[in-house]
């Protein structure tokens, strides 16, 4: 899995405790190693992990690893982002995206929080 610095990893083990338990919104990377797009999200996901800690929960599911959560949530294609807050998925975003695009798309996750 490529894996983004600053950004923990769930499993299909962890994933329930880890983001549907979660306190603040969780942002969920549906990935894979051999997805170029993923490749070109990792670094954005780990400048936005440490600039919004505290507001936001990034975490990263390998989808070849890990095929229950995958297919829980009829995951097609990487990367697709989910957004959970209080234990349901809020927000699907499907690809890679620039940091200013994402942030604009967690405006409105960002500012309940």
């Amino acid at each position: 899995m490529i894996h983004a610095e600053g950004v923990a990893e769930v499993t299909d083990v962890t994933f329930d405790g880890e983001v549907l338990g979660a306190e603040l919104p969780v942002l969920v990377e549906f990935t894979a190693d051999w997805c170029g797009p993923c490749r070109q999200l990792a670094p954005v996901l780990s400048v936005i992990a440490a600039e919004e800690a505290g507001r936001i929960k990034i975490v990263q599911i390998d989808v070849d690893a890990n095929p229950d959560i995958t297919s829980r949530y009829a995951v097609l294609s990487m990367p697709t982002l989910m957004v959970f807050r209080s234990g349901e998925p809020v927000k699907s975003m499907v690809g890679a995206r620039p940091k200013r695009r994402l942030l604009q798309e967690l405006e409105d996750v960002l500012e309940k929080v």
